[in-house]
């Protein structure tokens, strides 16, 4: 089926209405758009026609309402961070009390042990900076 004009299209819609008013139809949106065409650098100005849907549909109760609430909760009460600190701070414990019952540590013990508190450093930041 071939595309009609414009022009064609109001002239069948003029015949069936039977006057020759211009039809009232809901407002559409115009936007004017320069476009560079390739080649020569010309512009052309193109007026484009848009429509655009703005109404409110009802689509009932969200399902998943319950589960987006107790998402926001976890979020609020922050779980996830403080279980992290607080195993850090557990791990940090554990490895100063057994590095200070050594009796002679070696160089490696000490690199270990200034690696697990230097952590801390990069945990308290992180944990701290977490809030929105």
């Amino acid at each position: 089926m071939p595309r009609k004009k414009p022009e064609e299209l109001d002239k069948e819609v003029k015949s069936e209405t039977g006057d020759d008013s211009p039809v009232k139809s809901e407002p559409k949106k115009t936007h004017d758009a320069e476009i560079t065409t390739s080649g020569d650098g010309k512009t052309k100005k193109v007026k484009l026609d848009l429509e655009i849907d703005t109404s409110l549909k009802d689509l009932g109760p969200n399902p998943f309402a319950y589960i987006i609430h107790l998402a926001r909760a976890v979020d609020a009460w922050r779980i996830f961070p403080r279980i992290f600190i607080t195993t850090y701070i557990i791990l940090l414990y554990k490895c100063v009390i057994w590095y200070m019952n050594l009796p002679n540590p070696t160089m490696e013990q000490s690199g270990l042990i200034s690696i697990v508190v230097g952590a801390g450093a990069a945990w308290f930041g992180l944990y701290t900076s977490s809030r929105k």
